[in-house]
């Protein structure tokens, strides 16, 4: 199925996608240039970024450390010099796997202010260009959360407890900035087949719990996050029948103490019978 074009003949847009120059992010990105953006691949690692701009067609590729404010006005600059901005997206996000009491101050300090402040920075960037530009009126700002979001995840405490934030920060953002006309979206996928997940402890219990659930691909979620582009749809979790379970173990969090061992032992299973464990 070919998707959508957003972007009009003739209206040239800008987009800029965090943290693209691998996994999620670049799938977004290859998205967003078959959707007609002209779009800016960043990363930390400004040498991925660029490499992947090159491969995917993409308008240009920065070096970008989302802990920086001032970067990522820089960043919605440089979009706007290329064509009035469109489109933003908050995917840059780190992951340490540990319980809360094992994980380093460093360590904790990294994913607080990557995975949240990040985001916080990068909307203001972006709804301030949405808001100076005069020749369009307002823009889509993508957010990646987590199902993580939704329910309790021991051994990633501190990694579900950032994506309940910025899923927090998603809706209220959606309301917000809808005077300026500004779209807030964020998806919340299961599992995603990334480097990130591979990197996981294969004997441990974080693995265990992915592998009970869904591996989805990264192209999967960029479409799921890009189709909800120019709509209302604030959020929306991948697959959806996990968001439901993933809620309920919310609601019932003492039902969901006791369930976690079961989810770990029927993941275990699962990695064993693939030959990964």
């Amino acid at each position: 199925m070919v998707p959508k074009p957003l972007v009009k003949p003739g209206k040239p847009r800008s987009a800029v996608v965090t943290g693209s120059g691998r996994g999620i992010g670049r799938a977004i990105a290859v998205e967003l240039v078959g959707r007609g953006y002209q779009v800016i691949v960043t990363d930390l690692d400004a040498a991925a970024a660029e490499t992947t701009a090159n491969e995917i067609g993409a308008a240009l590729g920065l070096g970008l450390d989302v802990t920086d404010p001032d970067a990522n006005r820089d960043i919605a600059a440089r979009a706007r010099e290329i064509a009035p901005l469109g489109a933003w997206v908050c995917n840059a996000g780190v992951l340490m796997e540990g319980d809360l009491t094992a994980l380093s101050v460093g360590q904790v300090r990294a994913m607080v202010e990557v995975n949240v402040l990040g985001v916080m920075w990068g909307v203001r960037a972006a709804a301030d260009a949405f808001r100076d530009q005069h020749e369009v009126k307002g823009g889509d700002i993508g957010v990646i959360a987590s199902l993580s979001a939704h329910a309790p995840v021991p051994g990633l405490s501190v990694y579900a407890a950032t994506k309940a934030a910025v899923l927090s920060l998603t809706t209220s953002l959606a309301s917000e900035l809808r005077p300026d006309k500004i779209r807030v979206h964020a998806v919340c996928p299961d599992g995603v087949d990334t480097a990130m997940v591979a990197g996981m402890d294969a004997q441990g219990d974080v693995r265990a719990a992915l592998a009970a659930g869904v591996l989805l691909t990264p192209p999967q979620v960029a479409r799921e996050l890009v189709d909800m582009f120019g709509t209302g749809r604030v959020y929306k979790t991948l697959p959806a029948w996990r968001g439901a379970v993933a809620r309920s173990a919310s609601l019932a969090p003492r039902a969901a103490v006791h369930l976690d061992p079961w989810v770990r032992r029927l993941g275990a299973r699962r990695l064993k019978k693939a030959g990964k464990r």
